[in-house]
């Protein structure tokens, strides 16, 4: 293999882009490590003038205050909830309805996938999702925050469009030996599809994660409160009054202040995605790429 040697104005090129990148990067984390670094350090270091790159004294009892602060444990315990069942009734429901949608010998295949795309585009709105779900009877619990989101028009086209890409010759061998499409499915084309499967499951789990305004709609028991809603009032609304009282009870009001207290309950809440995230990333470009070209 011949290499041919880099001119001035490749090597210039080459050096801005990565140039671009790093400073990207950098904008990009930022407020993140901003963040880590407000919750972990001592309330007298928090208001010094110039960016605060590194703790100068750490402190973690805020993160001991959250711990015993019922209402994010509260929160946490119904968002998982929320986005286990989220993500088991999305994946299931939508791979069975993607499937027959990948079979282009489906009568009127073509008019039910406009009937998904015609949804993308148009929805009923606010309104009369409400009535819908005051009149299924689901309102105040947490079928009102999975059922309505359950089948995503954008992740069945990714689906569909991936398993399109799986080779017909396996599916109609799996035929000539009696094999039926549920056990086609189940044994052939889902462990195939892992990149796809784990790739939208990665979507959901996110976007059931970081949901609020249905919660704070159809959600008014604050026992069923998702975690979302809790950050809301204590970041956006700035409403303290429970974790002042729980501060006061434990005489620790001077030693934390808005702030911190905010940063360290911004950490608690992300930890689970990004434990996650690493798990999942490797099936990431394999699931989006094939789902998204192929078909």
């Amino acid at each position: 293999m011949i290499k041919t040697k880099k001119t001035s104005a490749e090597k210039i090129g080459e050096f801005s882009l990565y140039l671009l990148m790093i400073v990207i990067t950098v904008i990009t984390l930022y407020p993140f490590w901003n963040q880590v670094i407000t919750s972990i350090s001592a309330e007298s270091t928090l208001y010094t003038t110039g960016m605060l790159l590194l703790p100068s004294k750490l402190s973690f009892e805020s993160y001991h205050v959250i711990f015993q602060y019922k209402a994010i444990w509260t929160g946490y315990g119904n968002t998982i909830l929320r986005t286990i069942l989220g993500v088991g009734l999305s994946l299931f429901f939508t791979a069975l309805f993607a499937y027959p949608l990948s079979k282009k010998d489906l009568p009127y295949n073509r008019t039910i996938t406009s009937f998904v795309l015609f949804t993308m585009l148009f929805s009923g709105g606010l309104i009369p999702n409400y009535l819908l779900v005051k009149q299924l009877g689901i309102f105040n619990s947490v079928w009102a925050l999975v059922l309505p989101s359950m089948i995503s028009a954008f992740n069945t086209l990714i689906m569909r469009n991936f398993f399109r890409s799986i080779p017909d010759s396996l599916e109609e061998s799996a035929r000539v030996d009696g094999a039926g499409y549920f056990f086609i499915f189940r044994k052939i084309i889902v462990p195939l599809s892992k990149p796809v499967l784990a790739t939208v499951a990665l979507w959901i789990a996110v976007n059931h994660w970081n949901a609020w305004f249905d919660a704070m709609i159809y959600i008014t028991d604050s026992k069923k409160q998702v975690l979302q809603v809790v950050l809301r009032k204590i970041i956006v609304d700035n409403n303290m009054d429970q974790l002042n009282t729980m501060l006061y009870q434990f005489d620790q009001k001077d030693m934390f202040s808005t702030r911190q207290l905010q940063a360290t309950v911004i950490m608690f809440s992300v930890l689970p995605m990004l434990v996650i995230y690493p798990f999942v990333q490797k099936y990431f470009v394999k699931g989006i790429m094939i789902g998204a070209v192929k078909g």
